[in-house]
């Protein structure tokens, strides 16, 4: 590292360190006007969140909203499920200790360890949480065979009831933190859980607890099976609330149901309340207890929410210092860098994954390393920068652990265990998923994943043969079984992170100890010379290439996931076409033009006398010029003003119901709507949003509709989808 850099890192932690101690400066702060004392008297109130992920922001709400049930005569409890440590530079550049002094200020009660927790090393983190003035609770971490933290705790209301609450986190995280970091702790097999869970049961009963509570950070994602939150109540009775975290999911406890856009799925937990909020401080949970009854609510977290002044003020003076010092702009993007999830860099390859790759290895070189490509983790980058300014912030927040650039010698064949095993369950979503550079390999997810003995101290399985994956090249050479290639890593697959042991037992391995994110940003400014380019990075490559049978149209559509259906039925009925021949683009935001397109096609495409438009922005020639022309004639869109349609412009949630209620032929409306936030839907929308929740068109996560979220393509596939399916009436 450089003699500046550390003067600038030195200056951010005094800076940071000074904004938690001393006082700072709060702007005024809406205050709920006095509840009346003792109306929820008696009642238990457990608020909580989990995978907050550095969105320092949403304590001042939580803490506000703590305090008002309290004032209400509440007994309340506040809880998390884990993951506070990482997500953005507010939490990242202090290694997660400002996330534990906002949560001490905001009044959490106890919370789980996630698996990010452990991204700085064991003892970083003892240290963080040494600090903490909540409970932290992890029945199943174990260091040198005992219980690292605390396995549980008993809370009791004021009325003598008694609230058990045990902790549990993904065993996951032994190869998801960096193996060589946390020496020593053990997070327990898929049987250990199960049964760690069954005893905490059994001393919370025996301790008088008349409810029990897991903060679980296990998830339902698919990687997760067998030790997923739904494995440990299917097999373990008698947990009354399990408060999930680790696969950001929003779940609904009233139902057990798991809401993913449009898409509801009935989660079976039996007669235990599952819950999740999400992810970022999207909602925050509310579980009542009232007369032995658990009735759950999910309350969005939005800008104008109540917030409490004083972590209000620390929270604006970690963002302020943070802001100062990683905030000025040193380098420009033609094209969005895409780091979502799924679809995205845990699926496929994507233009971010290609940057960083090549990043690594211009970085290697110029330190005067021959290598022949580089892979690192999909599951390691973590934010989207869009098209504009480049700050250092962005570079941080993609990068956030600290990772340092590795260099392990691995046999051809060795290298073919580490592509099989870290695209074992493609195309669904997996964190080890490899984005490369230097390599072009394919993956044929049509074959099942052999999967041999479990790697050790892992939760995966090395392959017993490998059979869906085949290297076309390396280093720009075809491929040998037999030859030796030199990889650059992060130092987490080096040490056997994710799914890499075949990394970790390579007999050359070590450390360059360059921070992956000051390499990134080196190679923007000077190989690039700070500008992303769309002709460099305006698509993926084509480095890697995945054969499936929902594949076959559109390369980034993802089996199995919630749109894949939507997509497939609009392409063949000649509803939606892609961004290119091989591309859909499902995240990309949906715009005006390409929207009145897809209800211009399902209209039937009626001839249109005289392509015409007093809007400026449509060309007579354009795309979208007929489809436009349609609407407007049918009363559909007026524009954006009386000369901008605005083709371009991205569609909200309102908006896109609005179209499809005038589709419709703008029918009678009945019922009121019951969306916690329909105070912030515009009156002209009303109607329209009321209308497509009716129908089953639109939905929502949890009790918010929320009008002003982007749209997107899959989204606007599923709309046509269903308005298809349901045969409402066209406007032809």
């Amino acid at each position: 590292m450089k003699k500046s850099t550390r003067l600038l890192s030195l200056l951010l932690v005094f800076v940071l360190v000074f904004a938690l101690m001393g006082s700072a400066f709060a702007e005024n702060v809406t205050t709920a006007a006095p509840a009346a004392k003792g109306e929820m008297a008696g009642q238990i109130v457990l608020l909580h969140t989990n995978d907050v992920h550095g969105a320092i922001s949403g304590y001042a709400k939580v803490a506000a909203l703590k305090q008002a049930y309290e004032a209400k005569g509440a007994y309340v409890l506040l809880l998390d499920a884990g993951d506070y440590s990482q997500g953005t530079v507010y939490v990242s550049s202090t290694k997660g200790a400002n996330a534990v002094a906002l949560m001490n200020l905001a009044g959490y009660d106890a919370a789980a360890v996630g698996n990010h927790e452990f991204d700085y090393g064991f003892d970083q983190l003892k240290t963080n949480l040494s600090a903490a003035k909540f409970q932290v609770l992890a029945a199943n971490v174990l260091y040198n065979g005992k219980v690292a933290f605390k396995d549980n705790t008993v809370f009791t209301a004021p009325d003598g009831t008694k609230i058990g609450v045990f902790g549990l986190d993904t065993p996951e995280t032994a190869t998801k933190a960096n193996p060589a970091m946390i020496k020593g702790v053990t997070f327990g097999s898929d049987a250990e859980i199960i049964a760690t869970a069954a005893a905490q049961v059994k001393a919370l009963k025996a301790a008088g607890a008349k409810y029990v509570v897991c903060l679980g950070h296990l998830g339902v994602d698919t990687e997760s099976v067998g030790h997923q939150s739904l494995d440990v109540i299917k097999a373990v009775s008698g947990i009354d609330l399990f408060i999930d975290g680790h696969s950001h999911s929003v779940i609904d406890g009233n139902t057990n149901t798991l809401i993913n856009g449009t898409t509801k799925t009935k989660l079976d937990a039996g007669s235990t309340m599952l819950v999740s909020t999400g992810t970022a401080f999207a909602n925050i949970g509310v579980v009542t207890i009232k007369d032995g009854k658990l009735t759950a609510a999910l309350v969005p977290v939005t800008d104008t929410m109540t917030a409490d002044a004083a972590v209000k003020a620390k929270a604006d003076a970690i963002t302020s210092a943070i802001d100062a010092a990683y905030g000025a702009k040193f380098a420009t993007t033609a094209v969005t860098l895409n780091a979502n999830k799924d679809p995205g860099v845990r699926t496929m390859e994507t233009n971010m994954g290609d940057l960083i790759a090549d990043a690594l290895i211009w970085k290697a070189e110029k330190e005067g390393v021959a290598v022949d490509a580089a892979i690192t983790n999909g599951g390691g980058i973590r934010a989207t920068i869009k098209a504009g300014d480049i700050t250092k912030k962005d570079i941080n927040t993609v990068l956030p652990f600290g990772n340092t650039l590795s260099i392990v010698k691995v046999t051809g064949k060795e290298l073919l265990e580490a592509l099989e095993a870290s695209t074992y369950c493609t195309p669904a979503a997996v964190g080890a998923f490899p984005q490369v550079s230097g390599i072009k390999f394919t993956v044929d997810t049509t074959k099942a994943f052999d999967a041999g003995a479990k790697y050790p101290g892992s939760t995966y399985s090395a392959p017993k043969t490998v059979n869906r994956v085949s290297i076309q090249s390396v280093n720009g050479k075809t491929f040998s079984a037999t030859a030796t290639y030199t990889i650059v890593t992060n130092n987490f697959t080096a040490a056997g992170g994710d799914t890499y042991y075949a990394f970790a037992a390579s007999p050359v391995n070590y450390d360059l100890g360059i921070p992956m994110d000051e390499a990134v940003m080196e190679y923007i400014t000077t190989a690039l010379k700070g500008n992303v380019t769309t002709a460099k990075y305006g698509a993926p490559q084509g480095r890697i290439t995945i054969l499936c049978t929902a594949c076959k149209t559109f390369s980034d559509v993802v089996s199995g996931s919630w749109y894949d259906s939507y997509v497939k039925y609009c392409y063949e009925n000649k509803l939606i076409s892609g961004t290119s021949a091989t591309t859909f683009s499902p995240m990309k935001d949906m715009t005006r033009g390409a929207f009145v397109t897809m209800l211009y096609a399902l209209a039937g495409s009626p001839a249109v006398d005289k392509v015409t438009s007093a809007f400026t922005d449509v060309a007579p020639g354009a795309w979208y010029a007929k489809a436009v022309t349609w609407a407007v004639s049918k009363g559909i869109t007026k524009g954006l003003t009386d000369t901008a349609f605005g083709p371009d412009a991205t569609m909200n949630r309102e908006q896109m119901a609005t179209f499809l209620y005038k589709y419709a032929g703008a029918p009678a409306v009945t019922g009121e709507l019951s969306y916690s936030d329909k105070g912030v839907i515009s009156a002209w929308a009303l109607d329209a949003v009321n209308y497509c929740t009716a129908k089953g068109y639109m939905s929502a996560a949890g009790s918010v509709f929320a009008p002003g979220g982007t749209a997107n393509r899959a989204m606007g596939a599923v709309v046509l989808t269903q308005l298809s399916k349901a045969a409402a009436p066209a406007t032809k």
